[in-house]
């Protein structure tokens, strides 16, 4: 048994990380850290570093946190011999992700940065329809309800909380993960209300070298039915990714239907890793968010209110 402490018992920690590592025969969830309330059947600390020095032994931590701390909370953990799982995005900086990498190799351990929508059951049949097309242009439709999704929490507006794309990042992993080639941005839009430091929605223009357009629409404030959507046309037929990738169409045909259950193959692809003494710490869609904030032209809008 793999023996896990989650940091940060937040949403995403109590719907998808503990029942995955509940369900997971390979995976014990020992302690948590949280600064918040963390009734979830094992021992609660306030701190990592309580965990560590009053908890139970522990094999490996998940961090759950806010980004914009978890550089020097993951670092205390590498240090500390742990495996790391770190949520998205793997950190507020594409810089730090990188130094974290390397520390995880000098201390011979995993670092995973979990990109749960590559999990998703459609995922491995867009990659390999699409290897060796010949493709001519991607769509990508991500919107959805902040207010459903990140209720009252106010970090995801501050600055390193990336708004939008907080979930936006979700289609850009998606995206990297299917495409035979390299992309990059060309261009970006970004609304920003008033009252706030990132943007509630974002358009962005991306290209690869062989110059395939790519166009992505984010918004942070849809009401009603979500869109998680994801279109490519090669010469020879489009294919559909819906359903946040959970759903795939060729030429209006199903090809995968499947329900969204990308955390118990996130945290199987995890025990793998540390079982084989390997890293993935892929930072591309990090930085084509980073991209799209440094070349992206700003508009204010109305302010957010909850």
């Amino acid at each position: 048994m793999i023996r896990i402490g989650i940091v940060g018992v937040g949403k995403i920690a109590r719907d998808q990380h503990i029942p995955a590592i509940a369900a997971d025969t390979a995976l014990e969830l020992v302690a948590v850290a949280s600064h918040g309330p963390a009734d979830v059947g094992v021992p609660a600390f306030g701190s990592l570093e309580a965990m560590l020095e009053q908890g139970p032994d522990l094999d490996a931590i998940a961090l759950c946190t806010p980004p914009q701390a978890r550089r020097e909370t993951a670092r205390i953990a590498l240090r500390a011999g742990k495996h790391v799982l770190l949520e998205k995005p793997p950190g507020a900086t594409v810089g730090e992700v990188g130094d974290l990498s390397a520390l995880a190799a000098k201390q011979g351990v995993t670092l995973f940065a979990a990109w749960h929508s590559r999990f998703a059951a459609g995922v491995p049949a867009a990659r390999a329809w699409l290897t060796g097309r010949s493709i001519r242009s991607v769509d990508i439709q991500w919107r959805e309800d902040v207010r459903h999704w990140h209720p009252g929490q106010g970090w995801i507006w501050e600055a390193g909380g990336l708004g939008v794309f907080d979930p936006g990042i979700n289609a850009l992993s998606i995206l990297t993960e299917i495409m035979p080639q390299a992309v990059f941005v060309t261009g970006a839009h970004l609304q920003i209300p008033e009252n706030v430091q990132s943007p509630s929605a974002a358009q962005l223009a991306l290209s690869t070298l062989d110059g395939v357009t790519i166009t992505a629409d984010f918004d942070f404030l849809q009401t009603g039915p979500q869109t998680w959507d994801i279109t490519v046309v090669a010469d020879d037929g489009t294919l559909r990714l819906s359903h946040g990738g959970a759903v795939v169409e060729i030429d209006g045909k199903p090809v995968v239907q499947a329900t969204a259950a990308e955390y118990p193959a996130l945290y199987a692809r995890f025990t793998q890793l540390i079982r084989s003494g390997r890293s993935e710490a892929d930072s591309r869609p990090l930085a084509l968010v980073a991209d799209a904030l440094l070349i992206g032209t700003r508009e204010r809008v109305a302010a957010f209110i909850e």
